[in-house]
């Protein structure tokens, strides 16, 4: 964070026929008979015919099954492949196969068809002990969600720094650090902090690194900072919560003291429409 001061402003063949007529001394049994047995061919035919027909239905059924199979084992394996990311993402010294197999409750031999494909993707890496990690991939996802993160804040940061006449700002955790991902510097101003995107801090010094810390406890309070980055330097801040997989704050940056009692419900109110927007 540079405390420099900057001035202000800114998608069939037919059945077969009836045999001739007997002689007239058959006649009471010949015609008869020979009509019943060619209908009988007949509704035989026809039941032929609509075997016949029931067969592709009957495939299709078959079909429509096999599919449906096919699509609910797809799911479950990327749930399972989801779900061992996340539990590598917590494991500070990553993951054995069999730890990995005994959290997610499947087989070792599931565990290495799930890292096979998440490893041939670059999601995860093996370590020279074998541990599971997260792989660089993951660096390129994040990369390209960061811009998106970015654009859905912008409004709320905006209002914010307009209404507290400070730096508004989006922090990030990367790398178990804090990481400026949006800034905004109030328009009407004399003076303002320069505060520029992607500056990094430790989590347990200023005001955003600790409000992280402390929305990792379901605190939702906005907390205060003096000095801790910077000398001169006042920082009112609160976490983002309730946004899957984000661990972030919102807050403000000011050359003078802040009323948090003024400033902080600004700020929660900014944390709440960044969760809204992001969500």
């Amino acid at each position: 964070m540079d405390a420099t001061a900057r001035p202000g402003g800114s998608g069939d063949p037919p059945a077969n026929p009836t045999a001739p007529a007997d002689p007239p001394s058959g006649r009471a049994s010949g015609p008869v008979f020979g009509r019943a047995a060619g209908s009988a061919d007949a509704a035989d035919a026809g039941v032929g015919r609509a075997d016949a027909a029931s067969g592709p239905a009957g495939a299709g059924v078959g079909r429509a099954d096999a599919v449906a199979g096919r699509g609910g084992e797809t799911s479950q394996t990327l749930d399972r492949g989801l779900r061992l990311l996340h539990l590598v993402a917590d494991a500070s010294g990553g993951l054995t196969v069999t730890e990995a197999a005994n959290r997610l409750g499947i087989g070792r031999a599931a565990v290495y068809r799930l890292v096979s494909a998440l490893t041939g993707h670059g999601m995860l890496r093996r370590d020279a002990d074998g541990r599971l990690r997260l792989g660089a991939g993951l660096l390129h996802l994040a990369r390209r969600a960061q811009p998106l993160l970015a654009e859905g804040a912008l409004p709320a940061l905006r209002r914010l720094a307009e209404q507290a006449g400070a730096t508004a700002h989006l922090t990030v955790v990367e790398g178990g650090e804090g990481v400026a991902l949006a800034v905004v510097e109030p328009s009407w101003t004399s003076f303002h902090v320069a505060y520029r995107a992607g500056a990094r801090h430790p989590l347990d010094r200023g005001a955003a690194g600790r409000a992280i810390l402390a929305g990792r406890a379901g605190v939702a309070e906005p907390l205060s900072s003096s000095g801790e980055l910077q000398a001169g330097a006042y920082g009112v801040a609160a976490p983002v919560l309730g946004v899957p997989g984000l661990e972030a704050s919102v807050g403000v940056v000011a050359l003078a003291p802040l009323d948090v009692d003024t400033i902080g419900p600004q700020v929660l109110a900014a944390a709440r429409a960044i969760t809204t927007a992001l969500s």
